[in-house]
């Protein structure tokens, strides 16, 4: 393999040529990957510029490799972060993934005192105030991977009655002129436990993902309050930073 017009390193020629073989139907159901003599032998490279790309992509997540079995595609995860905090429906419309509601329960609770600190309702005299709660379980056609659960600021019209199977910041925008702007979200981990575990169909000793998210409007106006209890075997939080 010789280094192409754009003079790219061989390594990243290597990367480039590996990523189009692992999109072949044979290497997408867990099957090995040549070995590394091989390997290198049909992409004529170096097994040293072979390791180099391999190297990159199991740090991306795009491969997996077990000393003295093999290198194989990595299983595809459903991936957030803070550049793409999209709704739901959003992010996986984007990865082509076909969303599937294992449950949806909409009801009015009085929330519990970090729900009421965030939408200011203790500061206002108003502790007894009922919030709109949804709850949802998630996922595409195998399993469920995620359970939601949101409050909404009773300052808000929202209604038990609205249509949450349609994507939720498209219904607030539409409906009642709510423009989500701003997510802080904060990232955690713990195993499921018993009410988690049977919604994700996951052992109570499984680890999860929390994904909580403190969303605001235009104005800065808090309007919902979520939690995600995410499947750790399908879920990938990234981080990007930039100077």
């Amino acid at each position: 393999m010789a280094e192409g017009k754009e003079n790219k390193p061989l390594h990243v020629l290597a990367e480039e040529a590996i990523k189009k073989m692992i999109r072949l139907p044979e290497y997408q159901n867990g099957k090995l990957l040549p070995n590394e003599i091989e390997l290198a032998r049909n992409l004529n490279i170096s097994r040293n510029t072979l390791r180099q790309a391999i190297n990159k992509m199991v740090f991306e997540g795009l491969l997996c490799r077990r000393k003295g079995y093999g290198t194989w595609v990595a299983k595809k995860t459903i991936t957030g972060g803070v550049k793409n905090w999209l709704s739901f429906s959003q992010e996986m419309q984007r990865l082509g993934i076909t969303i599937k509601n294992y449950e949806l329960h909409v009801s009015l609770e009085y929330p519990d005192e970090k729900v009421r600190r965030f939408f200011g309702l203790d500061e206002e005299g108003k502790a007894g105030t009922l919030c709109l709660k949804l709850e949802r379980v998630r996922g595409h056609a195998e399993y469920p991977f995620v359970v939601f659960i949101s409050y909404f600021n009773p300052r808000f019209p929202i209604s038990s009655d609205d249509n949450f199977t349609m994507p939720l910041y498209e219904l607030l925008e539409t409906k009642y002129n709510i423009v989500v702007h701003t997510s802080v979200e904060e990232i955690s981990a713990r195993l499921a436990g018993k009410r988690i575990s049977t919604k994700l169909r996951i052992s109570e000793n499984d680890p999860i993902l929390i994904r909580r998210r403190y969303v605001y409007d235009v104005k800065g106006v808090p309007v919902e309050y979520n939690v995600g209890y995410y499947r750790a075997d399908s879920f990938t939080y990234t981080i990007t930073a930039e100077r």
